[in-house]
């Protein structure tokens, strides 16, 4: 099979779950579908490298969340983003259920991007430490870390008040 053709049958199986991937680093649609296609761009010319990898799916995510942190590294990357989400039907109270969506959506988007990107790795996709830590290319004891750090940081933006009152959870 050809590399057009192998990379071709790779994003047509793969493209959801890794533009769910981005959309989670980046919180907003246009900036995963961007992000998506510059990694994959890039991943192109060198396709037969990839598909010779152990795990061609990790290496294109591992991809992915490099391009993430390191695009954020530079001055043009930094802008002022509001993290929203679509409001849908949910059963139960729907008000409460997507205030507390957008407060963490909002929570999630203030996080340093590093945080950010291990705890998108660990709840959405399910790795275990050594995995994030080959992703995020680091130690499995800063992955422990950075996960650490950015449930802390969570669970402490839970317990501040809010601006209409009372406390979160």
């Amino acid at each position: 099979m050809s590399d057009e053709v192998a990379f071709a049958a790779f994003v047509r199986a793969h493209s959801r779950t890794l533009f769910g991937t981005a959309y989670l680093l980046t919180g907003r649609g246009d900036a995963a579908e961007e992000l998506l296609q510059d990694t994959l761009a890039a991943l192109y010319p060198k396709w037969d490298r990839v598909a010779a990898a152990d795990a061609p799916l990790a290496y294109v995510r591992r991809a992915l969340s490099n391009r993430f942190v390191s695009g954020t590294r530079r001055p043009a990357a930094r802008e002022l983003g509001f993290w929203e989400l679509p409001d849908s039907a949910a059963p139960g109270d729907l008000a409460e259920a997507i205030a507390e969506r957008r407060w963490l959506w909002q929570v999630l988007g203030g996080l340093p991007e590093r945080q950010r990107a291990a705890l998108v790795l660990r709840f959405f996709h399910d790795l275990d430490d050594d995995e994030i830590a080959n992703h995020l290319d680091c130690r499995t004891g800063t992955v422990r870390s950075l996960i650490s750090r950015g449930l802390a940081s969570i669970r402490e933006d839970a317990a501040l008040p809010t601006q209409i009152g009372g406390g979160r959870r």
